[in-house]
């Protein structure tokens, strides 16, 4: 019998971390290695298992992310990192978790020691604009905006206490805007990972629900690189995301899978799912992409890069 992988979270205390766990019972291929509460940040019982894990998740600030990586031994050449964190997303020396993109992408996860999990409104953002930029629909300099809707889990565990306790303020009880200055940390793999010119004016709106998000981005047919219609645009998304198990273009206008019209974040709270929405006439196109921040935006993806990694089925725990 083939021993399991030795598996370390280190953040394992977040939200990210506490779903990736979750993600892993009754798997026996995986023997997850822990340290004692008292002592989860001591930085050597930190180094040790590390070092010690086949793979390490990395479900940290981004100094902290960083400084686990700097922790790997210099002749270390087994164990392999997947970091949640920001800090390596757009970085060379890594590869965007993000394995429906392109068999490409498959590919580089698998045979990689690096793997930068990508942001949930990221994955929502990517997932639209990253085809159609690649099919030559979108110019790279088209002045692209992106509107985002999400639960309160994907602003962390402080938030999380603030929206479930007994004082709850009250303009949290409705959808709040917030990166107003455009300065929004999912913004440079944004623009990287879809080749655009120049950063997309980004709209994140927190509501008061857990879990599940929206990204939608608006096209204007007249700055396509020519016009083309809804038909066409959902076309080219369901050629390129044909056969993908956890990506799914729906039907044109969502007239079969949206009730009265409306588009709610929460459906695939608790799936590692994504749907692509191509809705719009003539003049004015929306695609708009919808999945659990938590799962296909965080945890989830981490797993199934995981399993790429391993050389399993990719779905292994997450269906």
């Amino acid at each position: 019998m083939k021993k399991p992988f030795k598996i370390f979270i280190d953040g394992g205390e977040g939200t990210t971390g506490l779903k990736i766990h979750e993600r892993f019972r009754g798997r026996q291929d995986l023997e997850l290695l822990q340290i004692e509460e008292e002592k989860r940040k001591d930085p050597e019982q930190r180094r040790r298992r590390i070092n010690e894990s086949d793979i390490t998740f990395l479900c940290l600030p981004d100094a902290a992310a960083r400084e686990a990586v700097s922790m790997i031994e210099k002749d270390n050449d087994h164990t392999k990192i997947i970091d949640a964190s920001t800090a390596h997303r757009i970085s060379p020396d890594w590869v965007y978790g993000f394995p429906e993109l392109s068999e490409e992408h498959r590919e580089k996860i698998r045979t990689s020691s690096r793997v930068a999990v990508p942001g949930c409104y990221a994955s929502g953002f990517i997932s639209c604009v990253y085809p159609l930029v690649r099919a030559g629909v979108m110019p790279r300099d088209y002045p692209v905006t992106c509107h985002g809707i999400s639960g309160y889990s994907g602003a962390g565990k402080k938030m999380i206490a603030v929206m479930e306790g007994g004082d709850k303020p009250r303009e949290c009880e409705s959808p709040r805007q917030y990166a107003l200055g455009q300065s929004h940390k999912h913004l440079p793999e944004m623009q990287k990972i879809c080749g655009l010119s120049y950063k997309p004016m980004f709209n994140p709106i927190v509501d008061d629900y857990y879990s599940g998000m929206v990204v939608s981005v608006p096209l204007h047919v007249r700055c396509l690189t020519k016009p083309y219609t809804v038909e066409e645009i959902h076309r080219i998304l369901s050629e390129h995301y044909a056969g993908q198990t956890f990506v799914k273009v729906m039907e044109p206008g969502g007239t079969e899978t949206l009730k009265d019209g409306f588009l709610p974040a929460n459906t695939l709270a608790g799936t590692n799912l994504m749907q692509i929405f191509v809705c719009g006439n003539e003049e004015q196109i929306l695609i708009a992409s919808r999945l659990d921040n938590l799962g296909k935006g965080a945890s989830g993806a981490a797993v199934q890069c995981m399993n790429i990694m391993m050389g399993i089925d990719e779905t292994t725990g997450l269906l």
